[in-house]
Order: structure tokens, then sequence, then C-alpha cells
């Protein structure tokens, strides 16, 4: 947060689709340890989804980052410090379609891998989309020095090495973190390096449904509109007593 800023100032001054994000990760956490929310019926499970068509799943795989722990409160600063930059900065306000985009890429790069490479098929990814944020966020701003744990800084190109590295020496597992880095990359490199090298268009595109979808939302309306806006700071009011006519 700014200097002065308020929680409900900072929170609502994150863009549409990563405060829902951000939303949906913390209630999802919360809901579970007030044994609400039940962790069982959020996870990727292919034949559920395909037999009993819990299509859901799809998407709740992705806002359950565990319990409350140092690992939570790592994941969602991540998502803080580089999913919210990309939104505002690298895809901007004129382009909230092209990150919905971008994460509707990650989700169906990583979910199929129950089917590709059941070795590596996780029960939840929304590490591994968080990660993917990191690192297009790191391939867009090569040069930036970026601190790990207050002690070594690093050039954000390697900070996604960096810190799966870190996951596996503090004993986690690094392979959700990979799959994210592989993902990014494979979106990178579609998005980014093929159209600069060939001198062709992306090959990931947008569609025109996406794009309206995006403006709804962020008018406030829908789901993901009025769950990210739910929680605003107040407005401050101005002459706000009773009004009297000048006849009066």
């Amino acid at each position: 947060m700014a200097g002065g800023e308020s929680p409900a100032e900072w929170y609502a001054s994150l863009p549409t689709v990563s405060k829902f994000w951000f939303t949906a990760c913390a209630l999802t956490t919360v809901g579970y340890h007030a044994n609400v929310v039940r962790v069982d019926a959020l996870h990727c499970a292919w034949p559920l989804i395909i037999d009993k068509f819990q299509v859901w799943r799809l998407a709740t795989n992705f806002v359950f980052l565990g319990k409350f722990s140092m690992s939570f409160a790592i994941r969602l600063m991540m998502l803080i410090n580089y999913a919210v930059p990309l939104e505002k900065t690298h895809f901007g306000d004129a382009r909230t379609g092209d990150f919905m985009m971008f994460l509707l890429f990650g989700a169906a790069t990583l979910t199929p891998l129950h089917f590709l490479s059941p070795t590596f098929a996780q029960p939840f990814y929304g590490d591994s989309l968080i990660f993917m944020c990191l690192y297009l966020w790191s391939r867009e701003n090569p040069q930036a020095r970026v601190s790990i744990m207050g002690i070594v800084r690093t050039p954000a190109f390697y900070f996604p090495w960096a810190m799966l590295a870190l996951t596996a020496v503090m004993g986690g597992d690094p392979v959700p973190d990979f799959l994210g880095i592989i993902a990014g990359h494979l979106y990178y490199f579609l998005a980014t390096l093929y159209p600069l090298h060939s001198g062709r268009r992306s090959i990931i595109q947008t569609p025109r449904l996406l794009n309206a979808f995006a403006d709804y939302v962020k008018g406030g309306r829908g789901v993901v509109g009025a769950t990210a806006n739910a929680f605003q700071a107040p407005r401050t009011r101005y002459f706000a007593g009773q009004g009297r006519r000048l006849a009066d």
C-alpha cells in the first residue's frame, strides 16, 4: 500500500480481474477454515468434470491456495506484486480482455495435464497460474532488481528460477512452480517472441466476445464486477446537508 493509503482505498485501487482473483482466493481459504467450503468440491478432477458434469472445477481449482500459512501469504503477495502490475501496466485498462485471455490460456495449458502427463497433474493450479504471472512479469521487466526474502537481490529475468529453487530448499513441491514457468514461457513465445521474429501476428488473439465481457465486468456488472467492487473505499461527501430552494 502506498503511504497514507487506507486498506479500503488500496483494495479499491486494484484492477478488476486481479481484485476478483485475490478476493476469491482469500475467501476460499477463510471458508475452508470456517468449514463452509469443501476442498474436495473444488479440485480439478476430470472424471467428475466429464462424468458428473461438475464443470465449476475448471475454475475453482485456481482459487484455493491452501490453508493459512506462510506459503499461502507468499502466494497472495505474489498475486498482488505480479498479477496486478501485469493487468495495470503491461496489458493496461484498455486490454483487460487480453489479460483475461492470458489467464484462460494458462488454465487451458495447465488443466489438461491429467491427459498429457498424469505424473505432473495437480489437484489445484492456483500456484502455477500465479507463477505464470510472475514469469511473464519477469520477461517484461528483465532489468528490474528483485529482492528475495530481503536478503539477495537478483535481476527479474532470473527471479522465477530463484523462487523455484527457494521453494525446493524450503521443502516445498517445486512442480507447480515449474509448470507455471512452462505455461508462462509458452504464452510469451506465442504472444511476443514468435510475432517479433516472424513478422506475423500473434497466434493468441482475444475473441471479441471476451473483450465485450471484459468491458461488461469493468463496469461493475456481472459476478466478477460485483465481487471485485464489493468493498470500496467510502466516498467523501461535501455539503451533504439538506438543500433548500432560494424561494423557501
